[in-house]
């Protein structure tokens, strides 16, 4: 994060680095009580297909190792495989809360590939720079993101093939570990 954004709130910190990086982008505001994906979508009409979950992964052992990543909202990471080995450590989950908001400066259900640290590994799936626009969380509950998913791209991400599986229809088991 640049010196100017640094004590800046998330969602502004996150607003500075889109407009340091000349992305173009549309800011939705938004309740912070409707910011987890699922209450976002069916509040505000946003189709789930297009909006994306950036995730902190984190290694199980010291010393620590965390990357973020992105997925369409309709799959789910593929943590225990590929997260881990893109990672190259032998065990890797989701980083709790604390880690996440320590690393970030972001908050809960607000993690967004645009302002991480330095440093920190961005992949994002494939699926997601199919499409001409997705939404992303603003880095604070008030705010969500519009934007070409090709501005990830600016901000250092990897784009992996089959960094996340599709999720189960509704109703059947996942049997995806």
């Amino acid at each position: 994060m640049s010196g100017d954004a640094a004590g800046l709130p998330p969602t502004d910190r996150v607003l500075a680095a889109l407009d340091a990086a000349g992305v173009s982008y549309e800011v939705i505001r938004i309740d912070p009580a409707h910011a987890d994906t699922a209450a976002f979508c069916a509040t505000y009409g946003y189709p789930p297909e297009r909006s994306c979950n950036t995730i902190v992964v984190a290694s199980k052992k010291d010393p620590k190792v965390f990357c973020a990543c992105v997925v369409l909202a309709t799959t789910q990471l593929d943590v225990n495989r590929r997260v881990r080995g893109l990672l190259g450590v032998s065990k890797a989950s989701f980083a709790s809360a604390a880690e996440m908001q320590t690393l970030t400066g972001m908050e809960l259900g607000a993690v967004t590939a645009f302002a991480l640290p330095p440093g920190l590994p961005l992949y994002v799936d494939r699926r997601v720079m199919d499409l001409d626009w997705v939404i992303l969380g603003g880095g604070g509950r008030d705010a969500k993101v519009r934007l070409a998913p090709s501005a990830l791209e600016r901000f250092g991400a990897r784009i992996i093939d089959d960094l996340a599986v599709e999720r189960p229809p509704a109703g059947l088991p996942d049997h995806s570990s």
